[in-house]
């Protein structure tokens, strides 16, 4: 065997070595690169579902919920409240909910699956201020007889009925947004996931 016969197996050997080294290296480099891309178990939790158990809510009660880090209100409207819904279409913006900004399963006067219990998404269409629960039908103070209790923005003075849906003449230009839901069971919501069609 020849000196140069050594010397062209010792290269070849030689580079086979540091190529095999250097896709260990590259490895050890690219994988904690391309784990930083992946969301973090906090992330993943922030856009998980989140269910809520309805079972002890009563009639007019509202209870808040984070989902996303927005607040998402869940309340219980009795048989009066949905039927005066339909009193109202007058002095709305969008009555029948013909923006898209809602599921199919919202597009109807009471914006929900189910009659009684809305479930709607807190943050006013406007500058994205958080309306207050003004339930109480007659409210002097937002419009006496033409209120039939709602949500009140204390921003900028727009103010939603208890469907979510925005009165006319005032700063918002669409109904409360409603995120996505569906019923587990009878007394159990799950958001974040659409019902099974």
């Amino acid at each position: 065997m020849s000196e140069q016969e050594i010397d062209l197996k010792k290269r070849r050997f030689l580079t086979n070595a540091t190529s095999v080294v250097g896709a260990v290296g590259v490895g050890f480099v690219l994988v904690p690169f391309l784990s930083s891309w992946m969301p973090s178990a906090r992330a993943k939790a922030a856009g998980a579902p989140v269910d809520v158990d309805i079972s002890k809510l009563e009639d007019g009660q509202l209870v808040r919920v984070l989902w996303r880090k927005k607040p998402v209100w869940i309340f219980k409207r009795d048989k009066d409240t949905v039927a005066r819904l339909d009193t109202l279409n007058d002095i709305l913006v969008d009555p029948n909910n013909e923006e898209p900004q809602q599921p199919d399963y919202a597009k109807n006067k009471w914006r929900s699956i189910n009659p009684e219990i809305a479930v709607i998404i807190g943050i006013c269409t406007h500058l994205g201020c958080s309306p207050t629960y003004r339930p109480e039908v007659g409210a002097a103070d937002l419009g006496g007889d033409e209120w039939q209790g709602g949500f009140y923005c204390p921003c900028h003075g727009s103010k939603f009925d208890l469907a979510g849906r925005v009165y006319k003449n005032t700063p918002a230009p669409i109904n409360l947004a409603i995120p996505p839901y569906h019923f587990v069971s009878d007394t159990l919501i799950r958001l974040g996931v659409d019902p099974k069609v």
